[in-house]
Parts: structure tokens; C-alpha cells; sequence
């Protein structure tokens, strides 16, 4: 599901998340690492900066997250990046609610 908040603060109080994953290419995590669990929160940055360091920093956050790259490539896509996380989460659970 998504949410748009004004301020991190009112998404903070207003999910009041357990686990939150901040994905970075300067992760430390690799996402296939993770045990993605239901109310989860996937924090993605802008597309030409990523996340401020100050985000990344927050004490909500529980891993800093990375996906793998090619070492001459910079980044991936935003859309592709938030599309394989999902994509992994929604794995490791069955692929609840699909059609298969």
C-alpha cells in the first residue's frame, strides 16, 4: 500500500513501523537477506540522489539496503529498484493473492 506524508516525521507516526528498509546503493544488507514480514516499510530515495544521509541515519530505519550492481553501472532505475523489492517480498510469501 502507498502512503504520502508531508514530513518522515508524519509517515513515522502514522505507520509507526516495526521494521523499516532503506534502500542504498551504499547498503549493507543485500535485499535478498532480508525475511520481509507483513506492514513492512521499503524506503526509497529520488531517483537522482537517493536518500539523505540523515534518513538513512534514523534510528527508525533497521537496515540499510542495497541491490546489486554492476560496478560500472551507477544506479538502477527508481521504478525498477522499488519493483524488485516488492517483487522479492511478495516471493517470499507466495505470491499471496495472485492467480497462479
Amino acid at each position: 500500500m502507498l502512503h504520502v506524508h508531508p514530513t518522515l516525521e508524519a509517515a513515522w507516526k502514522a505507520l509507526a513501523p516495526e521494521r523499516v528498509y532503506a534502500f542504498t546503493s551504499s547498503g549493507e544488507t543485500s535485499y535478498t537477506d532480508i525475511a520481509y514480514q507483513p506492514g513492512d516499510v521499503l524506503m526509497f530515495g529520488r531517483e537522482s540522489v537517493g536518500l539523505d544521509e540523515d534518513v538513512l541515519q534514523d534510528p527508525h530505519v533497521t537496515a540499510r539496503v542495497r541491490l546489486p550492481m554492476l560496478p560500472s553501472l551507477r544506479s538502477l532505475n527508481l521504478a525498477n529498484s522499488a519493483s524488485i523489492a516488492v517483487y522479492e517480498a511478495w516471493r517470499q510469501h507466495g505470491f499471496a493473492g495472485a492467480q497462479l
